[in-house]
């Protein structure tokens, strides 16, 4: 069988205490596992969301940048889906309630998007798909 669905996304954050609570609050994500990588000098924690994503926070003991950024190889954005119109709105006002600065609802041609950044600037999206496949 292909391997066609995601099993996890892990991300690396600098500080693993502030990440785990801000996407907790942002997802409604529950931790469902965490530890340490001995071996190759990490720790992690993995959170679960409502809907079952599966999000891997890893702090590495010497990190090589300290700084996210789109314009390099790897990670562009990552981006959230919303099934309808009323969802992203209601997204919208969480991020406010949560003092989450973004960009308000972005009509696209293939949908609308709420983008904003985490903690360590890594620049995430809310986004309702407009065109089905």
């Amino acid at each position: 069988m292909p391997a066609n669905t995601l099993s996890h996304i892990d991300l690396s954050v600098s500080d693993l205490d502030r990440s785990e609570h801000w996407y907790a609050a942002l997802l409604d994500a529950k931790r469902v596992l965490g530890g340490t990588n001995d071996v190759h000098q990490f720790a992690y924690r993995y959170l679960k969301t409502p809907g079952g994503l599966l999000l891997g926070l890893i702090q590495h003991a010497q990190p090589q940048e300290t700084e996210f950024s789109p314009r390099r190889v790897g990670l562009d954005h990552l981006s959230f889906a919303v099934e309808t119109v009323e969802e992203l709105d209601r997204q919208q006002s969480h991020l406010d309630t949560l003092g989450i600065p973004h960009s308000g609802i972005v009509r696209q041609p293939t949908g609308d998007a709420i983008a904003f950044r985490d903690p360590d600037g890594i620049q995430l999206e809310f986004y309702w798909l407009a065109v089905r496949p």
